[in-house]
């Protein structure tokens, strides 16, 4: 039996696209929510979802309404701190597309999170509220892919180029079929194609694009990418992701956490574990031993500001988290959300950012965004 988050707390101090979550704020109108599904509707003639070890097979009617319900966790006052965490988004978007965020300006993977924020409110390029700031995204990310496929901004500081490489692809997957732009496709393919030739041998990816080394954060980026690349029809070899999903899996250690690298000393954190267990699910892998300790190590670790601290990869570790728990079920989910989303409310500053003490406001608000809109099940990257 899979672990759930009741019976941790209680001891301790998706898919093929699916119908759009409710769309609800002043922003957005009854005929502006039917515009949005009709775009995300129409974006299936471009995206086919499609595991990458397993085929798609329809949802159980249980499956299915719950995703359908999945709208009801976010209340009026979740809707109100996501639209003022976009109107921030908004505000600090430079006219080429990049963001202000201190030394992280003009960062590619900073810029693709905020666009995603926007996304998963129901903003396509071009239409909607904040339409231009999603097609201004897209396009600072396509002037950043270099001829061998590589995106990246030479002058943004950067913790490594592999993570803003990652999220820029994953933002452009997501995006595919919601704008007329036909180089996204192409700056797609080369993209995808330089996270499958830079794979390293033991199966992982890390902070360059030469397969030299390899750790499990790094590599987790890749697969969300290479994963959200696949369900748009690009190819990507088998192997890759099994070569992936071992070496993901030679990482776990026997509490159920995750270290950091192969040949570390086996010491799990929460933000790489949360991604380790996010990583197995987007593979394909839906049961099984692996993923029982997976979640059992994170339910030690629920929504209470006194056990996750804010300058430990916070935001990261909650945007993968909240992900583990959406796909582990309707009990775990149910308890999971609405603690991490009070969490979140409370934490909201008064102009309406997140503040991140690793990154920045601009990174912190688009990841407290992202999980706060995760019952929208908008993006197809986040679907069960």
């Amino acid at each position: 039996m899979k672990p759930h988050f009741g019976e941790i707390l209680s001891s301790s101090p998706p898919s093929l696209r699916s119908r759009p979550g409710n769309l609800r704020g002043n922003l957005l109108s009854a005929l502006w929510f039917l515009f949005i599904a009709a775009c995300f509707v129409g974006s299936l003639s471009h995206c086919q979802v499609a595991s990458a070890q397993t085929q798609t097979t329809v949802p159980s009617p249980n499956a299915r309404s719950f995703e359908a319900r999945g709208h009801e966790f976010i209340t009026p006052e979740t809707q109100k701190a996501i639209d003022r965490g976009l109107v921030f988004l908004a505000n600090r978007q430079h006219d080429e597309g990049w963001y202000f965020a201190n030394s992280y300006k003009r960062n590619v993977a900073v810029t693709s999170l905020a666009g995603m924020a926007f996304l998963s409110a129901g903003h396509v390029p071009d239409r909607g509220p904040y339409g231009k700031k999603v097609d201004k995204s897209v396009e600072y990310i396509l002037s950043c892919v270099s001829p061998s496929g590589f995106i990246k901004r030479d002058d943004s500081p950067e913790h490594g180029p592999m993570y803003g490489h990652g999220f820029a692809t994953l933002f452009l997957a997501e995006v595919y079929g919601m704008s007329p732009k036909p180089e996204i496709r192409e700056s797609l393919k080369s993209a995808t194609q330089l996270i499958i030739n830079s794979q390293n041998k033991e199966g992982g990816w890390r902070y360059k694009p030469d397969g030299r080394d390899a750790d499990v954060s790094v590599t987790v980026c890749q697969m969300m990418a290479l994963r959200a690349a696949r369900n748009c029809g690009i190819a990507v070899p088998k192997t890759t992701v099994d070569n992936c999903v071992e070496y993901v899996r030679k990482c776990q250690n026997a509490d159920g956490g995750f270290r950091y690298r192969l040949g570390d000393r086996p010491m799990s954190e929460f933000p790489r574990s949360a991604a380790g267990v996010v990583v197995l699910y987007n593979a394909g892998v839906t049961d099984g031993r692996d993923l029982e300790r997976g979640l059992g190590y994170l339910l030690r670790f629920p929504p209470r500001q006194d056990l996750i601290p804010t300058n430990n990869h916070y935001f990261y570790g909650h945007y993968y988290a909240v992900q583990a728990m959406w796909h582990a079920g309707e009990e775990n989910w149910r308890q999971w959300y609405p603690a991490i989303r009070d969490e979140l409310l409370a934490r909201q500053g008064p102009d309406g950012g997140w503040t991140d003490l690793q990154i920045n406001d601009v990174y912190g608000t688009s990841m407290a965004c992202l999980i706060l809109q995760m019952p929208n099940n908008l993006l197809p990257i986040f679907q069960r």
